[in-house]
Parts: C-alpha cells; structure tokens; sequence
C-alpha cells in the first residue's frame, strides 16, 4: 500500500501503514489538532498519552489493528490518522475512527483515508465498521454514511453508535444492497420469458 492521492487542489499526500517509529509524529499530529477536533476525537479536551498508550496506536499488528497515517508530501508531516481495531466477540466488526488536523480538514483526507481504512478492513474479513461519534459532528456523521449502509444503534449522552456495512469495494450502492439481500436470501430472481415477435 502507501498509494500517492492528489487532493482536488492538487496538494499530494501519501497514505501509509503506521510505523512503530511514528511515536513523534503521532504526538506532533495530536498537538496539531484544534481543542475542538481533539474533543471531537477524544471526547475529551487536550487528551495525554502515556507511553503505553502511545505504544499501543503505533504498535500495531496490521490485521486485528490497522493504522493508517496521511503525509504532506511536500512538508512530510503527518496530517491525519485513521485506524480501525477489531471486536473480540465478532470478527466481522472492527471500531473505526479518524482524525485530521484542522488546517487539512474539508479537503478530502478524511475521505481518502477511510476509503484506504475500508479496503484493508475488507481485505482482513471486516464486513462492518462501528463508530462513536458527537451528535454535534456533523461532518464525521456525512462522512462515515458514504462507506456503506449505516444504522444508529444507540444516541446516549450527545453521542451516537453507529454500524457501519461496508461497501463491496468498485460496486454501486444500489448493487451492493441487492447482492447483500441476495446472499441473505431476500431477493429471488424471476425467470425470464422473452416473448417471441
């Protein structure tokens, strides 16, 4: 993976797997956030990290927990993080979240991160994302609902659980849904009869 993504305004970035040696450019990125973004993150205002939690979001094992970082390329900082951790009592559930720096945010990193996020879920057997997002964040909320079919769980404390079905990747929504109801067994086909002239 580390594909190349040009932005519609033609800044590149480069996506890549999570390093155990980006201690430093984790902890710059989290700096980097607004307290409001880290709060939107977080739950939370100016979280701390241990050095054992710092060791836990950068020393992944790729499979049961993916990180993805996004890089300037021009400046090489890291300018967003996306990860998804998988459940422990269902393997086709992996809580995803991300964070991208404000000056970076609205332009489509959060978006091509999670695409790249999706694609290596799919690629370990995630079938589906769970998140917990603010109610107030809107714009995590729209972007979360463009990777697939998306169901509100629960809304508690301002905070709403979402389950998230991904997309078969290159397939249109409509398409994707009919497959997934037709390997359910909901759909069936009807037998074609062409009329003769």
């Amino acid at each position: 993976m580390s594909p190349l993504i040009v932005l519609g305004s033609g800044e590149r970035i480069l996506i890549r797997p999570i390093r155990r040696n980006d201690k430093d450019l984790l902890l710059d990125g989290l700096h980097r956030l607004s307290p409001q973004s880290q709060y939107r993150r977080f739950f939370s205002p100016k979280p701390k990290l241990s050095a054992a939690q710092l060791r836990y979001l950068t020393e992944v094992d790729h499979r049961t927990h993916e990180a993805l970082v996004a890089i300037d390329q021009s400046s090489g900082d890291g300018i967003g993080v996306a990860r998804f951790v998988r459940s422990s009592e269902h393997a086709g559930d992996a809580e995803a979240a991300v964070a991208v720096i404000d000056p970076w945010q609205d332009r489509r990193v959060g978006t091509a991160l999670l695409e790249e996020l999706a694609a290596r879920a799919r690629e370990e057997g995630v079938e589906r994302f769970t998140a917990s997002v603010l109610a107030t964040n809107a714009p995590m909320l729209k972007l979360l609902r463009q990777f697939g079919d998306t169901t509100v769980v629960d809304r508690a404390a301002g905070v709403v659980e979402l389950q998230i079905e991904l997309r078969d990747a290159g397939i249109p929504d409509g398409l994707a849904h009919s497959l997934r109801g037709a390997a359910r067994g909901e759909l069936a086909a009807k037998p074609h009869h062409p009329t003769s002239p």
